[in-house]
């Protein structure tokens, strides 16, 4: 991990606060081969790390979230249909690690070094919030990492612990919040934050806002460690909520990354040469076929905690196909008009040992006599048949696929063979940094474990409704870009009615509230946030805690799975990428003896089979 120094930045105007803006990456250097980061001015810089730090975090969340029970794939789909068995592997462990290290964390020591000459407080305290929010998920992957050593002249640094790492999070989210208070008032004359600043616009009130609840989210990791002061390295329930009284009070202060259909020239610069603008989400999973939700996540929308009304957002999340409906369609599909939602693939039914499930695709092949201008599976086994109730999330879009709309068309140019795609994975679906939802459950959870629940009832009950209120803005976007979108229940706004049934009929009350109601609710607000994998680590994958959850049944029936994952263990953290296991190896190794459960009789401890199954160090009780 030599000196990175990145060669092409991004410049953004004054009044940029969007992606759409990034339209010109600036060559900074005089000679290619020798790039210089002298040259680079620190305003410069930001969007640039902005753009990468979030894709790291994007791509680590997904994969993530894919052994958590809420999605799958298609059977033997491939990595990621793994993942959702329960069957990690090297493919998902090098994206995360190269885009924080190579793409953002490269740029930001400069940035906050010239920052600081420059007495520009604002620049450096982002620099500040985004080098511990990165170096935070390195660490919630990977466990151990460089990082005092991480960006410097040694090709091969050292590794810190954990704690080391954990620590230092917190010390620069604490510096963090200092500069950018005294960048509140600093010099007008200074480059104005809004230059480089997609993430919040430039507004600095944001920007601590933000720093405030990722403290609180992260002190909140604390819970194995036994009550006392964050400054110990203990759960902090004081700490947390007074941290939470300084951030987000509304959706008006979210940090909210709005990404667009523009498929702008700008494209990154790390090797997948993909538009800067779209969702990082919409590159892994909503452009790609075969990722199906599961009837964990399905039941949880439909009929949380068994209340029997439906969350408004199902709709909006469980995809949806342009259908025709006859007698033999089961009678727990829901329909509306043509469209047909999805129903929800069971993890615990062993399908994927009987075969499934499959795809379903749509046009005639002569091969198959049940296939028609219709949905239908491509299998000599009728049992398999009847996987066309499980709808996939595929979305397209207007300006990378110069599509008509963001419908997918299985049958090219033909409407009845369209899908909706879902909420979190669209081209230009939003990502959430921060938000006030997050910020209601920190504090319902935290206020539970107190034994406070008429208050810990109002901030869960706060938290849904914000984050409904946050989805249905952007249904409203979408629906105003392009009207004919709204005919469809997948895009179609919720309805005040329906949001106050749900808030009034379908969350309990304050005298049956359990934390598992919190935290299954908190993970349908961040749904493909790294929060959701962080909480069930920190609850042991608890099945009360997480409605519906239960280890996949395919885990006990893989070998290779079993290998990875033992039974009576669970996933933990990912293997190291390969970049550090051939090239860091011995810091690698050497660290290893500060980590229990590294089985250091093996040449390197990170590589083996079940090494995935150790926590990391705010996981587990190591003090």
């Amino acid at each position: 991990m030599k000196l990175l120094k990145s060669i092409i930045l991004c410049g953004l105007g004054a009044a940029a606060l969007s992606l759409t803006s990034c339209n010109d990456w600036l060559d900074i250097n005089t000679d290619p081969e020798n790039p210089s980061a002298e040259s680079a001015e620190y305003y410069q810089r930001l969007a640039h790390i902005e753009f990468y730090t979030n894709d790291a975090n994007q791509f680590a969340a997904w994969r993530s979230n894919m052994a958590c029970g809420d999605w799958t794939r298609y059977v033997d789909g491939g990595t990621y249909y793994n993942m959702s068995i329960w069957l990690p592997g090297t493919a998902i462990n090098t994206t995360p690690y190269q885009w924080w290290f190579v793409g953002a964390y490269a740029n930001v020591p400069d940035m906050y070094n010239k920052a600081m000459a420059a007495g520009n407080y604002q620049y450096a305290g982002v620099a500040k919030v985004i080098k511990a929010y990165g170096m935070m998920l390195m660490t919630d992957l990977y466990g151990e990492m460089p990082y005092t050593e991480s960006v410097g002249e040694n090709a091969i640094p050292k590794y810190d612990t954990g704690k080391t790492i954990f620590m230092g999070c917190i010390n620069d989210i604490d510096e963090a919040i200092d500069l950018l208070n005294q960048g509140l008032n600093q010099s007008a004359t200074l480059p104005k934050l809004s230059e480089g600043d997609w993430w919040n616009g430039g507004d600095v009130n944001k920007w601590i806002k933000l720093a405030h609840l990722l403290k609180a989210r992260w002190l909140n990791h604390l819970i194995k460690k036994g009550e006392g002061s964050y400054k110990d390295g203990k759960w902090d329930p004081t700490a947390i909520l007074a941290e939470l009284d300084l951030a987000m009070k509304s959706n008006a202060d979210n940090t909210v990354i709005n990404h667009t259909d523009a498929n702008g020239s700008t494209h990154d610069v790390l090797g997948w040469d993909e538009p800067v603008d779209y969702s990082p989400l919409f590159s892994v999973c909503g452009m790609n076929a075969g990722y199906m939700v599961t009837k964990m996540l399905y039941d949880n929308l439909t009929n949380f905690a068994g209340y029997g009304v439906e969350d408004p957002r199902a709709d909006h999340i469980i995809p949806w196909a342009y259908s025709h409906k006859s007698a033999n369609s089961p009678a727990q599909i829901k329909w509306n008009g043509n469209w047909r939602r999805s129903l929800g693939v069971d993890m615990q039914s062993g399908i994927q040992a009987a075969g499934g499930p499959l795809r379903a695709i749509f046009g005639v092949d002569t091969a198959y006599a049940h296939s028609g201008n219709h949905w239908w599976v491509p299998s000599t086994s009728e049992a398999r048949w009847g996987d066309t109730v499980y709808v996939e999330e595929t979305s397209r879009s207007k300006g990378y696929h110069a599509n008509k709309d963001l419908y997918f068309r299985a049958k090219s140019n033909d409407d009845n063979s369209r899908e909706s795609g879902t909420f979190y994975t669209r081209v230009s679906a939003p990502t959430y940094v921060g938000t006030y939802a997050e910020c209601c459950f920190i504090k319902a959870e935290v206020l539970f474990r107190q034994g406070n629940a008429a208050a810990a009832y109002t901030a869960y009950k706060e938290g849904v409704k914000a984050s409904i209120e946050l989805m249905n803005s952007k249904l409203r976007t979408w629906v105003s870009e392009d009207e004919n979108l709204a005919s469809c229940p997948s895009f179609a706004p919720m309805s005040q009615t329906d949001i106050d049934n749900f808030l009034n009929n379908g969350l309990g009350t304050a005298s049956d509230l359990t934390l598992g109601k919190i935290m299954t609710q908190k993970r349908i607000a961040l749904l493909f946030s790294m929060e959701v994998w962080n909480d069930m680590r920190r609850y042991d994958y608890d099945s009360n805690i997480f409605l519906g959850w239960a280890i996949p049944a395919q885990h006990a029936l893989s070998a290779a799975a079993l290998k990875a994952i033992p039974e009576g263990k669970q996933f933990r953290r990912w293997m190291q990428c390969s970049h550090e296991r051939n090239y860091n190896a011995d810091n690698l190794q050497a660290i290893g003896s500060e980590v229990p459960g590294a089985n250091m009789s093996l040449k390197l401890w990170n590589a083996a089979d079940d090494v995935w199954t150790i926590p990391v160090w705010w996981d587990s009780d190591q003090q």
